[in-house]
């Protein structure tokens, strides 16, 4: 590590996009953490993201902000940007060393290298397309997607190692509080449902509407998992998500926990983050979007099978046991919100009944761990899906 980064103490860490943005970064805040004794990691995060911070050892504080120009700050009716104040007085009263921003290849690093510039951080390190001049002190010119695509996480080991940080564990952080998982072993057991057995858990929500697997497919790989394997089924989601997860249970017509039922109950609005990644690491099996409870699934180490919409090659789950299923589509990677096209293919087109075998398969404990090995086996391997 060159002289000035090593002797930085004080470092803020940037990522300004979502949950699972700041999950798939936290390897490199591992490495960050572990490169200089005494160092403290401060996350400048959406508020989103900065939820998580709780639970991510590496990270010591964090600085919720909605950045003026990114998507969350998008009013739903298509006016102008609302409004923001840019956190200048507390990142300049913070007294960072330096600043590491974490984008995405389809991200500019620009404003927030901008922001750090303006509030005094001395030290500035981040990939960027364009010549950032004296925006960055460190400027990794991005080779991404031009000359190669790689998974989010090792792109951001790699923007890291550039200055000669470099991690032991790879794994993705989130660390349940103890509190979360009694509160969440208690709502099972009201539901009749026994924590300590196998259980599936399927969040069918999504923040983007590209990525949400029809309800009508969720309720038929319900009922076929209601048959085998036969298995308590937990519908988790956000306040938003009651309704969808409704609808699901009502069209799968699966019981709700009666005597000789397999029972499929509702915890939508009811769980924390905490208590959700409680839950995560509580069950045998997660079905998830590719969306933050699949990072949060990886990260917790439970299995997962990740209904992959084909907006973005790099983000399926790490370092973790998974399927991950998708229909090929001539418009794969549109990295688009909502589908351009109109068709939702890339997942309408993913039969309930591939669920229903992902979850079986991955719920045979003879299965060898790794995750380019499990998503080879339905089609989709890691390095398949970023190339």
């Amino acid at each position: 590590m060159t002289a000035p980064w090593q002797q930085a103490r004080r470092m803020l860490c940037v990522r300004l996009d979502s949950l699972g943005g700041v999950l798939m970064s936290t390897p490199a805040m591992r490495a960050l953490r572990e490169a200089a004794p005494g160092r403290t990691l401060t996350l400048l995060a959406a508020p989103s993201g900065a939820a998580a911070q709780p639970f991510i050892p590496e990270l010591d504080a964090a600085i919720p902000w909605t950045a003026p120009w990114t998507p969350s700050a998008r009013p739903a009716d298509g006016q102008p940007y609302a409004a923001a104040q840019a956190p200048l007085r507390t990142l300049a009263e913070g007294g960072f060393d330096a600043a590491v921003i974490f984008t995405s290849y389809t991200q500019s690093a620009l404003p927030a290298a901008l922001l750090c510039h303006l509030a005094g951080i001395p030290l500035r390190l981040a990939h960027c397309r364009d010549n950032p001049h004296d925006l960055l002190t460190d400027w990794i010119p991005d080779p991404e997607p031009a000359t190669l695509v790689r998974h989010e996480v090792q792109r951001q080991l790699a923007l890291v190692q550039r200055i000669g940080c470099r991690g032991g564990a790879a794994g993705l952080s989130f660390v349940p509080r103890a509190s979360d998982t009694a509160t969440v072993a208690e709502r099972l057991r009201a539901a009749g449902i026994d924590p300590a057995q196998p259980w599936i858990l399927l969040h069918p929500g999504a923040g983007a509407a590209s990525r949400r697997y029809p309800a009508g497919h969720w309720a038929q790989a319900l009922r076929m998992l209601a048959d085998d394997p036969h298995l308590p089924l937990v519908l988790t989601g956000g306040a938003a998500d009651v309704e969808l997860v409704d609808e699901i249970i009502h069209k799968a017509a699966v019981p709700a926990a009666v005597p000789a039922a397999v029972p499929a109950v509702s915890l939508a609005g009811r769980l924390s983050l905490g208590e959700l990644g409680a839950a995560l690491e509580l069950a045998a099996v997660a079905v998830t979007s590719n969306a933050g409870p699949a990072h949060i699934a990886a990260a917790v180490g439970t299995p997962v099978v990740d209904l992959y919409a084909l907006t973005h090659p790099q983000h399926t789950p790490w370092h973790v046991r998974s399927r991950v299923l998708f229909h090929n589509v001539p418009c794969r990677f549109c990295y688009r919100g909502t589908c351009h096209q109109g068709h939702h293919a890339c997942l309408d087109g993913v039969a309930p009944g591939r669920v229903a075998d992902a979850v079986r398969e991955l719920l045979d404990t003879g299965q060898s761990p790794g995750t380019a090995a499990a998503c080879a086996s339905s089609g989709a391997s890691e390095q398949s899906m970023v190339t």
